[in-house]
């Protein structure tokens, strides 16, 4: 009732809110009201009215009961006195027994006398039904079959009736009638031929499987017949059952099985698709013969035999057992994803069990899964592994093939945006996006796994990447001459690691629903940036090693008298960098700050080397003239590189320790070297001993009270961003000399 009375309340909701959707409708509440009190009203007549008409049947029936129970003790009283005649006449009934008798062989001799005329007749009509048979005409012959069965059974039942144990007159009739049981199997062949043939025959002559199923019909009724005459007497005829409808049944699934184990009409070794041929001629046959069964057998069929359901389960079952039967075979990867494709999609598409025609008769969620679980799993399993080796041999083909790329006389491709690139990104990710393709038909859990599997590999594939762009450094540098395009292969494999990353995002946004990293992201961004790094470090020793002869002039005494040096290292950084052009941010950005860092750094360590001393105040000036002179070079040089972007803090280094050099004030000297100190807090007591060194006019005094004031006072360089001296040392023979200095003027200060 409580079920009743929601469901009640929620209609009632529902009809309300359909009537009050808009606002003008309130002012109809009050019409609304009286229109459901009159419905109100008319349902509660009607209700008394069939109560009323019930209450009056139930009266009716009472009165009939009542009635019932006179008539039953009227029976009973008449059955009583039946019982007491019958005992009174069993005497009687003993004196007939010779008159039964001879009722029984009368009854005989009519049977005989009324298939007399088929008795003689047996040899013409067996004769004119093996024609008939012949001819296919089906549902004459059966009846002349049905005449002689019919002859020879009545006369086996009399003779049975008569003395069921003479066996000699039983096998008379027997052997006259012992032609009727072969006609009846040489009709049963035809019956069988025609149902072998039902999908053709139902479109050419849908009449000759009308008469098959009319046949049957009338064996399954003859059967029935004799069945319960047995039951009665014990006495059935020879042939029977037939059972001709559950042959029917057994032959037409039969045919079911056949048909679809004869659709393979190509191996392995003729074909290489011969998986999806395969499955597409069982696709099409399933496909076309339901639709068959639906329009035109159903109809050959009585509605009880339930056709179309029958056949849709045994193409089913046939489809089930094949495509295991395939499972279970040595499959091929691509042949693995065919199946599972035709399997888990195919089958319940529009294109097959699913099509609109069939999904009117049956539903196909009621459909047993065509393969069991743990047979889909052990195929996605086995792809799996066998996609792992494949991928595993596919990239490391690609790479082999890009590497002999890189020892090409000719400079790479260049993007629309004209960076340099090499094939190689493309392959690889070409072969992924197939494979998430063909996993993607499968279903979205694979596919995934799939991915995962993609960039494991990638992660692995990006390791070796680096340990070959490492070598081909290392077979440059023992002849810098080969490979001709070193630089320019170098810049793409650079650009290549954008390219990578690029295209692993956009196959994780195609094919990963899930936002969330994978457990390799991490470590293919790790490596990723680690072969761009290497690569744009690789390419700063090329340009170093070119500038390494200059570098070592700087701050020699022919620096001092006039060298062009620096104007050969910034056209030589220059020259480089134009080619340098061609490496995608960030890594380009990168590359540059890291060329500048490095200039100066070169730079500063030539002033550390002590290569020279200056002899006077004048030396002094000019060198540092000149030091202040080549740090608006370097600046000019990578303002322009960096298009415009702030470069001088590194530069300026160079024009700080210049004016350490040119100060000409020796008292005032500690305060300079503060000022250096301030500025660059990284820079170390061994760069200070180095500077004052070169300068050539500080005592030792001097020195020894410069160093220990700023030790008291040295500021914390650990937020500097772009550290200098930090990678800056100086040659252990000016150490180990002035520390031997600094350790004398400490004595005779003790002393």
């Amino acid at each position: 009732m409580e079920e009743t009375n929601r469901e009640a309340v929620a209609t009632a909701v529902q009809r309300v809110a359909g009537m009050l959707q808009r606002s003008d409708q309130l002012d109809k509440v009050e019409q609304y009201r009286r229109r459901e009190a009159r419905k109100k009203a008319s349902v509660e007549a009607r209700l008394k009215a069939a109560i009323q008409s019930q209450l009056d049947g139930v009266r009716t029936g009472l009165s009939q009961l009542h009635n019932a129970l006179g008539d039953v003790k009227d029976i009973q009283n008449s059955l009583a006195d039946v019982s007491k005649d019958w005992r009174q006449s069993i005497n009687t009934i003993e004196n007939l027994k010779d008159v039964k008798d001879a009722v029984v062989q009368h009854s005989q001799l009519a049977s005989a006398v009324e298939n007399l005329k088929n008795i003689f007749s047996v040899p013409e009509i067996v004769s004119d039904t093996q024609v008939l048979i012949e001819q296919a005409e089906l549902l004459e012959a059966h009846r002349k079959l049905m005449d002689l069965e019919c002859s020879r059974d009545d006369l086996m039942y009399e003779q049975y009736r008569m003395d069921s144990k003479n066996t000699h007159d039983m096998n008379l009739i027997r052997n006259y009638f012992g032609e009727v049981q072969g006609l009846s199997d040489d009709l049963a062949k035809q019956l069988w031929m025609v149902l072998q043939r039902a999908m053709g025959t139902v479109r050419r002559d849908p009449t000759m499987l009308v008469s098959v199923v009319r046949i049957i019909e009338r064996e399954e009724k003859i059967d029935r017949r004799m069945l319960d005459r047995k039951k009665q007497t014990g006495f059935i005829p020879p042939g029977r059952p037939k059972s001709w409808k559950e042959k029917m049944f057994e032959v037409l699934e039969g045919t079911v099985t056949t048909r679809i184990e004869g659709s393979q009409s190509v191996t392995r070794e003729a074909d290489k698709m011969w998986m999806v041929r395969l499955l597409e001629i069982t696709r099409r046959y399933v496909l076309d013969d339901l639709i068959v069964v639906k329009n035109l057998m159903v109809q050959c069929f009585p509605p009880h035999y339930n056709t179309f359901d029958r056949f849709f389960k045994r193409y089913h079952n046939a489809v089930s057992m094949r495509v295991q039967e395939l499972a279970a075979e040595d499959l091929e990867a691509n042949e693995i994803v065919s199946l599972l494709t035709w399997v888990l999609n195919t089958y319940k598409s529009e294109e097959m069990m699913g099509h609109p025609e069939l999904l009117t008769e049956y539903d196909i969620n009621l459909m047993d899964p065509l393969l069991p679980q743990e047979v889909v799993d052990e195929l996605l399993s086995k792809y799996l592994q066998t996609f792992t080796s494949n991928i595993t041999g596919w990239l490391r083909k690609a790479l082999e093939t890009d590497k002999k790329d890189w020892f090409k006389e000719t400079e790479p491709e260049a993007d629309q945006d004209g960076y340099y690139q090499t094939t190689l990104p493309a392959i690889v990710f070409q072969m992924f996006e197939q494979n998430l393709q063909v996993a993607a038909q499968i279903n979205e859990t694979f596919k995934e796994q799939v991915l995962k599997l993609c960039l494991k590999q990638m992660n692995s594939f990006l390791v070796r990447y680096r340990e070959e762009a490492i070598a081909y450094k290392e077979d440059h540098l023992r002849d810098r001459q080969l490979p001709q395009c070193y630089v320019q292969y170098m810049i793409a494999i650079i650009n290549n690691c954008h390219t990578f990353k690029e295209s692993i995002n956009s196959l994780k946004k195609k094919y990963f629903k899930s936002t969330e990293p994978t457990q390799n992201d991490a470590a293919i961004e790790k490596t990723l940036n680690d072969v761009a790094k290497d690569g744009c470090q690789f390419l700063l020793d090329e340009v170093f090693l070119d500038l390494e002869h200059h570098l070592n002039e700087l701050l020699t005494r022919k620096w001092l008298t006039g060298t062009h040096a620096v104007d050969t290292i910034c056209v030589t950084v220059e020259d480089y960098f134009n080619d340098f052009a061609k490496i995608k941010k960030p890594f380009n950005t990168e590359m540059t700050s890291e060329a500048h860092r490095r200039v100066v750094v070169e730079y500063i360590k030539a002033v550390m080397q002590k290569r020279i001393t200056f002899k006077n105040a004048d030396e002094r000036r000019e060198g540092a003239d000149r030091m202040i002179k080549e740090a608006v070079q370097f600046k000019f040089l990578f303002r322009k590189l960096t298009a415009g972007e702030e470069t001088d803090r590194l530069c300026d280094a160079i024009a700080a320790i210049a004016e350490v050099f040119k100060l000409t004030d020796p008292t005032l000297l500690y305060l300079e070297v503060s000022t250096l100190v301030s500025k660059y807090p990284d820079i170390r007591e061994e760069h200070i001993v180095a500077l004052l060194a070169m300068r050539g006019d500080a005592s030792r005094d001097m020195r020894q009270m410069i160093i220990e004031t700023l030790n008291q006072n040295k500021p914390s360089y650990a937020g500097i961003t772009q550290p200098i001296f930090k990678d800056i040392t100086v040659p252990t023979v000016t150490m180990t000399s002035m520390s031997s200095s600094m350790a004398a003027t400490a004595n005779k200060l003790l002393k």
